[in-house]
């Protein structure tokens, strides 16, 4: 596949936040629930809107992680996305509305 895909996640609040945030990925990453079929490596461009937060914030990114349609248990289906270095200031953003919850075990969508 060439080019970017652009996808669109809104975040509702500060668990689902928790659930789809990676923290364990050198520059942080998002859990993206999708149907689409991607592949690893792909490229994608994603606006992002935080909990409480009314701005869409432009991130690119590689698919790191694929649940496919079909998945077992509580996952659903969905990508991970490694942010890229340009986009220190989302994670930044994610992990000060985080602040005190990394690290405790909490469920994600992915590991």
């Amino acid at each position: 596949m060439s080019g970017k895909k652009a996808l669109s996640l809104s975040i509702k609040n500060t668990q689902t936040l928790l659930s789809a945030y990676m923290p364990m990925l050198e520059r942080g990453g998002i859990f993206v629930p999708t149907q689409e079929r991607y592949t690893l490596g792909q490229e994608v461009f994603l606006l992002l809107t935080l909990p409480e937060e009314s701005e869409r914030l432009p991130v690119t990114g590689q698919v790191v992680w694929i649940s496919p349609p079909g998945v077992s248990g509580r996952r659903m289906p969905g990508i991970g996305i490694h942010f890229s270095a340009e986009d220190q200031a989302v994670r930044d953003r994610i992990e000060s509305q985080l602040a005190g919850q990394l690290n405790k075990g909490a469920p994600t969508y992915t590991l």
